[in-house]
């Protein structure tokens, strides 16, 4: 079974026997469909089911002539999906072949973040004329963690210096030799300050969020971010109870579902989500 199935909360293991019932129900009972030409004789399909507010599972596979000349269909693999809804980015994006099935990495070259965005795409098969990305995320480890006490007027200065960040990001990858060693002056200060006060403060204190690529998977991160939205969601399929969160990291908002059981802490909008994910997007018109 997919490791973050647990996510949406199937946690139990299923035998292949189990696992073929469960896959051929969703297709037989799939609420969203969708089909597309994948060569000259075979055709894509993707049958999603829900079983909760966005939680569910997708199928993906071809119909194609067999040996005897007749259609027949062929399952190539299923994942575990959270639906996506809010706009995260309008940045540019390019996408990419997986080497070892037919799926495909989103790259969106966010400049909020300093560098690319990597995210597995949910609608393979209507992705084409989206300019609208929208995150969500399963996680299968994760902590609440309290906020950083700040002042009312701490909110605007961190916002300027997050435009001006964002700034120079953008002129930096244009070639502008000024804005390169702009970053690189404020990149060794900021790193002066956090490890001198780090000495005698926690870590995560200081650093109020941060989003950053972990392990050998280009779609998995490790986060650390503001909870602006919370809902309790019960598969129905199981019974277990899932949590998705909208999150705020580097200032990219998105969402997070997270099995209850495997989250450590009580959720609120205000509070903090640390854990490691696994980020999905929708590309949408």
């Amino acid at each position: 079974m997919h490791a973050f199935l647990r996510a949406v909360g199937i946690s139990d293991s299923f035998s292949r026997a189990n696992t073929k019932r469960l896959l051929l129900s969703v297709m037989q009972n799939a609420d969203e469909r969708e089909a597309s030409a994948g060569s000259a004789e075979a055709v894509r399909f993707e049958y999603t089911k829900y079983f909760g507010e966005r939680i569910g599972i997708c199928v993906r596979g071809t119909v194609e002539p067999n040996e005897d000349g007749e259609e027949e269909m062929y399952l190539d693999y299923y994942f575990p999906i959270l639906k996506a809804h809010a706009i995260s980015s309008s940045e540019e994006m390019t996408f990419v072949r997986y080497a070892e099935r037919e799926c495909y990495a989103g790259v969106c070259d966010d400049y909020r973040l300093g560098s690319p965005l990597v995210f597995y795409l949910q609608n393979m098969l209507t992705y084409e004329d989206g300019k609208n990305l929208s995150l969500a995320a399963l996680s299968v480890d994760g902590t609440i963690m309290m906020p950083i006490e700040k002042k009312p007027s701490d909110e605007a200065v961190l916002k300027k210096r997050r435009e001006n960040r964002e700034s120079l990001i953008r002129r930096a990858k244009q070639g502008d030799e000024k804005a390169i060693e702009n970053m690189t002056i404020e990149d060794m200060d900021m790193y002066s300050v956090v490890r001198k006060r780090s000495q005698s403060e926690d870590v995560y204190s200081l650093v109020e969020s941060f989003f950053m690529p972990v392990g050998i998977e280009s779609d998995h991160y490790s986060i650390l971010g503001e909870i602006k939205d919370l809902n309790k969601v019960v598969n129905t399929l199981t019974g277990e109870e899932v949590y998705i969160m909208g999150i705020i990291a580097n200032d990219l908002y998105f969402d997070v579902c997270i099995n209850q059981a495997d989250l450590i802490g009580e959720p609120e909008v205000g509070r903090r989500f640390k854990g490691r994910i696994w980020m999905q997007g929708m590309v949408n018109p």
